[in-house]
């Protein structure tokens, strides 16, 4: 089935303004880059020549003691947690798999398989019940350690983020207060 000439006609003007909608489109889209362009190369200068240099200046005054001590502190503390890590918990681990490779390794002894077998026989023979597990006081204890723990960390973010209005009005009232008192004398 054949288009009308003036459906031809109309698919072309259509096809036509389509073609320039796109050529503006894709010139609008290369305006727009080399616009973002010297925007980027603007902002690292600007960041280079003003915001660096009063960064590090910033950073020398205030900062740079306050982050020594503390890196200090920090490789003290690490230094700290290596050598008890090294001095007590190797070791015990070290231990309790020493331990457990050992009764892997006498569970393997057929003689012991056959005192276990026959201790399992008479036990059933004589009726003896293995009583049912119930909850240990280790699981509450571990219960409790994991609320009072989030009850810590809960407690530190709310003393990050609450607002420190009134801390700083009562600043100026102890200041205010000195002010009057020196007025008087």
């Amino acid at each position: 089935m054949a288009l009308s000439r003036k459906r031809q006609r109309e698919l072309k003007r259509l096809k036509r303004s389509a073609e320039e909608l796109w050529d503006e489109q894709r010139e609008a889209i290369e305006h727009a880059s080399a616009v973002l362009r010297d925007a980027r190369r603007q902002a690292s200068n600007y960041a280079r020549e003003e915001v660096g240099p009063r960064v590090r200046d910033a950073y020398e005054v205030n900062l740079r003691p306050a982050f020594e001590s503390g890196f200090r502190a920090t490789r003290r503390a690490a230094s700290a947690a290596r050598g008890r890590i090294s001095d007590d918990v190797f070791p015990a681990i070290t231990g309790a798999l020493g331990s457990a490779l050992a009764m892997l390794e006498a569970a393997k002894d057929p003689r012991i398989r056959d005192v276990v077998r026959k201790v399992s026989r008479a036990g059933e023979r004589a009726g003896v019940v293995t009583p049912a597990k119930s909850a240990g006081p280790g699981r509450y204890i571990l219960i409790g350690l994991g609320v009072v723990a989030f009850a810590g960390i809960a407690y530190a973010a709310w003393q990050t983020l609450r607002a420190d209005d009134d801390l700083w009005i009562e600043d100026l009232d102890e200041l205010g207060a000195a002010d009057a008192a020196d007025d008087e004398s």
